[in-house]
């Protein structure tokens, strides 16, 4: 009679939960590939944003959860990592003149300001969130769902948000500062018209 190993049954609404979670990374690798084939940069800052604010979404769902214990005291083989370069230097061309922005670094121990890359982070959190769905496509739905919660806190949740705040911020100079320019050229027309009424008070 040989051993067999049983695999421990995980609670169903971990299951469902893991499920989403799962859904919502590969919508997001999905969209992140074909954003990156477009080659169209405007349009790409608005999908950016709303494809990271959506994985966001998810990574927050997984923070307020109490910690996930994986199944095993040392972590399986998930197989090898994607090949996510030829991405990132898409990423790169798309996003030139905007890909390095600055932020704050750890806003509650030391602020210190530093600069990072659109494409570097983007592609660091896709690597970190694909680790977790080939564990759970594999079926270790508990080791996908620690992977998922440990490298949020530590890692791709902090690059996420700082790639967040960069593009919403593409966005807002990009709308403001045109109505800024608009209503300068529309202030100088007013005051020239002014002008050329005090010159003839007819």
């Amino acid at each position: 009679m040989t051993d067999q190993t049983v695999p421990a049954q995980t609670d169903p609404q971990l299951e469902e939960f893991a499920q989403q979670v799962a859904d919502q990374v590969e919508s997001f690798l999905v969209a992140l590939q074909a954003i990156t084939r477009e080659a169209d940069g405007s349009r790409a800052i608005s999908l950016l944003l709303l494809e990271v604010s959506q994985v966001l979404l998810a990574g927050a769902r997984l923070g307020v959860q109490a910690d996930f214990t994986p199944a095993e005291e040392f972590q399986p083989d998930a197989g090898p990592d994607p090949d996510l370069d030829g991405m990132r230097l898409r990423l790169a061309r798309m996003l030139d003149g905007v890909d390095m922005y600055a932020e704050v670094f750890d806003t509650y121990g030391e602020p210190e300001i530093v600069t990072s890359m659109l494409s570097d982070d983007l592609t660091s959190v896709a690597s970190a969130l694909a680790h977790g769905l080939r564990h759970h496509k594999a079926g270790r739905v508990d080791e996908a769902l620690w992977w998922w919660q440990f490298s949020y806190v530590s890692t791709w949740g902090s690059e996420a948000s700082g790639v967040l705040r960069a593009l919403q911020s593409i966005v807002t100079h990009d709308r403001l500062d045109t109505d800024f320019e608009i209503e300068q050229e529309q202030v100088a027309a007013a005051d020239e018209m002014l002008e050329d009424a005090a010159l003839d008070p007819r």
